[in-house]
């Protein structure tokens, strides 16, 4: 079985509240070293045999980003081996 993840982001141009939310909070947790925190989605589809990049691009395009507002990027996932 092969897994192909989606990562969707706002676009660096569009304010991301939740993610400013956090960043404001982390002051409060002793963390003064980050500058900036973007919140995403993963999204994992996992395909019968090999991973078709093409029909997950699609995917994506149609359904899971909003591309007016988003960004999306596609990576394989391998399956960790078994030792």
């Amino acid at each position: 079985m092969a897994r192909v993840v989606v990562d969707v982001m706002l676009k660096p141009e569009i304010l991301d509240p939740q993610g400013q939310a956090v960043a404001n909070a982390l002051p409060r947790l002793g963390v003064s070293t980050v500058s900036s925190v973007r919140i995403g989605r993963r999204i994992e589809i996992e395909f019968d045999g090999e991973p078709d990049l093409d029909t997950a691009r699609e995917i994506a395009d149609k359904l899971l980003a909003n591309p007016v507002i988003e960004d999306f990027s596609i990576t394989t996932d391998e399956p960790a081996e078994v030792a």
